[in-house]
C-alpha cells in the first residue's frame, strides 16, 4: 500500500483548499499521513535548533526527534501539499515545515560536486491551492517545485488550483468542482 504524506497548512475551519485537497487524497488511495505543521510543534530554524541539527547530521543520528518530520517526508510514496494561496505564495507554516524536512543525510545529500542529490522516495509531489482572486504568479508553488526536483529528488509535481473563488458573481463551488474534473478527479 502507498504511504502518502498529507501536509495540511490549512488553518481555516471550512477552508476550500483543504475540500479540494481532500478529494485528491480521496481519489490516490494508500494509507494517509496527515501533518499539521500549525499542531506538531515545529519552529522556524534558529541558531540553536540549527547547531543542533549539525551535530545530528554530523554524527550520522538520523533517529533523533527533531528529524521525525524530515524521516517522514523521505520514506512518503507520493507527498499532498495543501496551502492556500496567500500574498502570492503560502501560509509562512509551510516554510517552517520545509525548512525541518530539508535535511543533509535525510532528504538530500551532496554529491561530490557539491550538487543536491535527492533521497526521497515519492515519485509524485501534487501542490493543492485555492485563491479568492486569480493567481498572477504563484511563487509558492515554484519554490515547492524547485525543492522537490532541486532538493529532494522528486521527478514530478503537479499544481492543483482553483482561483477566482471570492470575485463578485463567481460561483465558487463550480469553479472548485471545475479544478477537480481538471485535475482528473
Amino acid at each position: 500500500m502507498k504511504k502518502i504524506l498529507f501536509v495540511n497548512t490549512c488553518v481555516r475551519e471550512g477552508s476550500r483548499t483543504l475540500r479540494l485537497a481532500r478529494r485528491l487524497l480521496a481519489s490516490l488511495g494508500g494509507e494517509i499521513c496527515e501533518i499539521r505543521p500549525d499542531l506538531c510543534g515545529l519552529s522556524p530554524l534558529c541558531e540553536g535548533s540549527l547547531l543542533r541539527r549539525e551535530e545530528l547530521t554530523a554524527s550520522g543520528d538520523f533517529s533523533a526527534p527533531e528529524l521525525e518530520a524530515a524521516r517522514a517526508f523521505a520514506d512518503a510514496d507520493i507527498i499532498v501539499i495543501a496551502a492556500p494561496y496567500w500574498d502570492l505564495s503560502f501560509p509562512a507554516l509551510l516554510k517552517i515545515y520545509l525548512e525541518n524536512v530539508t535535511v543533509c543525510g535525510v532528504t538530500f545529500r551532496y554529491g561530490e560536486d557539491g550538487v543536491p542529490k535527492g533521497l526521497c522516495r515519492a515519485e509524485k509531489l501534487f501542490y493543492v491551492t485555492t485563491s479568492g482572486g486569480p493567481i498572477v504568479r504563484n511563487m509558492g508553488f515554484e519554490y515547492v517545485d524547485a525543492l522537490a526536483k532541486g532538493f529532494y529528488g522528486i521527478r514530478e509535481t503537479r499544481f492543483i488550483s482553483a482561483e477566482g473563488l471570492d470575485i463578485w458573481g463567481a460561483d465558487a463551488e463550480a469553479l472548485l468542482d471545475g479544478a477537480a474534473r481538471a485535475a482528473g478527479l
